[in-house]
């Protein structure tokens, strides 16, 4: 997310690296790169204009004291004024005090808005309420088609209507969920290639007719500035409550995030971040701006691991490890869980200062790097999975086989599964232990 970016931006501030003040002469060189380096992100030219003038204002008029250095106090004014960019806080939904909340989602075709709907309807069953979604594209039946089969998956009910127009369609649905108590109205508006007039006129009637709570415009955040004009053109014709950026885990440069809150003048409400239907996130702009800067994402890590992994799941392993009892079964559960969060490249990034690591590694980080382990301990029996002492020399050579797999390797991975053992068992223990890098290794 933001890589090539938060490269351009690092360069431009080590420009401050070894000097003894922030002076009018290295700012500005600096801030010549800062520019650079928003507009090769496709950030409007305005607000990239903008941030460099404040963060230049307010570099000139820090003095630096103790041990703080230029380039730290330059970052720090950098993170404080992404934040401020992009809307300092996370802006939630908001919710009609009479059920049900109504929330129109628009947007051009391909723009992940079909998607985007199961999305935040089943991000809101998990908060308790019961979401309905609505199609109202009438005009390209494959995405009536595409929304139902989301809905099956996820098991919230579709309501669609034949022979009506979308705004009939709309209509009804709000009739339709106060009958059944469904308490959220997701409508999923027609999508076109570009901006057309009959595409315009539609939402707006669709708007008018049931006076939506929210209406959300759903941004390609790859096409970067184009994206955020276009919500602009919307916001002019339905008044958006919010904005949501798709695609942040593609070959995004930045652009649409920092540009959205200040062209369009409304908050970027949720991002998705891949293709499941788990895949969206609340959008922090204090996250996503220390991301931009390789500053890491721990609290958006922590709620990932908090929404996947079992409470009662993880007391009992807990348990186990500090008996010593950790076995290949609980190490699978665990490889799984892990998968379900995210890309290994994506969770890693999110630790503090690892996003440099990941550079400059000549090991290429990804999901398929679970295979290989995943084939070793598919191929042990039960018993060898519950006991790993039990694994001599012909156990071995059958895993080997069995996993495709080199008799090397597969010793290699039980000495590190070993040694991971022992290190969970001091940590859950309360007892000091240097970190081992065995878990790493074992993906390489």
């Amino acid at each position: 997310m933001f890589e090539n970016l938060q490269e351009k931006l690092e360069v431009a501030l080590k420009k401050f690296r070894g000097q003894a003040n922030i002076t009018e002469e290295n700012t500005e060189e600096a801030m010549k790169a800062v520019r650079r380096a928003l507009l090769d992100a496709d950030v409007n030219f305005q607000v990239a204009k903008d941030f460099v003038e404040a963060v230049k204002q307010k570099a000139l008029g820090t003095e630096v004291k103790g041990k703080i250095t230029p380039e730290q106090l330059i970052v720090k004014i950098v993170h404080e004024e992404l934040k401020e960019t992009m809307g300092n806080k996370n802006s939630e939904l908001m919710f009609s005090p009479q059920p049900p909340t109504t929330i129109l989602v628009a947007g051009l075709q391909g723009s992940g808005k079909t998607t985007f709907c199961a999305k935040l309807a089943k991000n809101l069953r998990k908060k308790g309420r019961q979401p309905l979604l609505v199609a109202c594209d009438v005009h390209r039946p494959a995405a009536i088609l595409q929304l139902k089969q989301l809905g099956d998956q996820i098991k919230i009910p579709v309501f669609s209507e034949e022979n009506k127009s979308a705004v009939e369609i709309a209509e009804n649905s709000i009739a339709y969920a106060k009958k059944f108590a469904r308490d959220i109205v997701i409508v999923d508006t027609a999508g076109r290639l570009t901006i057309d007039e009959e595409m315009m006129r539609e939402v707006k009637e669709i708007s008018e007719a049931i006076k939506p709570t929210e209406t959300l415009f759903v941004c390609d955040a790859m096409i970067g500035q184009d994206s955020v004009n276009t919500a602009k053109a919307f916001h002019e014709l339905l008044s958006l409550t919010g904005v949501v950026l798709t695609k942040l885990d593609g070959d995004t440069r930045g652009g649409a995030a920092l540009s959205v809150l200040k062209v369009v003048g409304k908050p970027i409400k949720f991002v998705g971040t891949g293709e499941k239907v788990d895949d969206i996130e609340p959008f922090h702009p204090e996250r996503i701006a220390s991301r931009i800067l390789g500053m890491g994402d721990i609290l958006t890590l922590v709620e990932r691991a908090e929404r996947e992994m079992d409470e009662k799941k993880a007391i009992e392993l807990e348990e186990k490890i500090k008996k010593n009892q950790y076995t290949f079964d609980d190490f699978l559960d665990q490889l799984r869980t892990i998968k379900k969060m995210g890309s290994i490249k994506e969770l890693i990034g999110m630790l503090p200062g690892m996003d440099k690591h990941l550079k400059n590694s000549q090991v290429p980080i990804d999901n398929s790097a679970f295979v290989k382990v995943e084939a070793i301990v598919q191929s042990m029996t039960k018993a060898e999975r519950s006991n790993p002492k039990i694994i001599n020399g012909s156990r071995r050579q059958r895993i080997a086989r069995g996993s495709g797999n080199s008799i090397q390797e597969v010793n290699k991975f039980l000495k590190q599964f070993e040694d991971m053992q022992k290190i969970m068992k001091s940590v859950a223990l309360g007892k000091k232990h240097p970190f081992s890098s065995s878990f790493q290794r074992m993906f390489k």
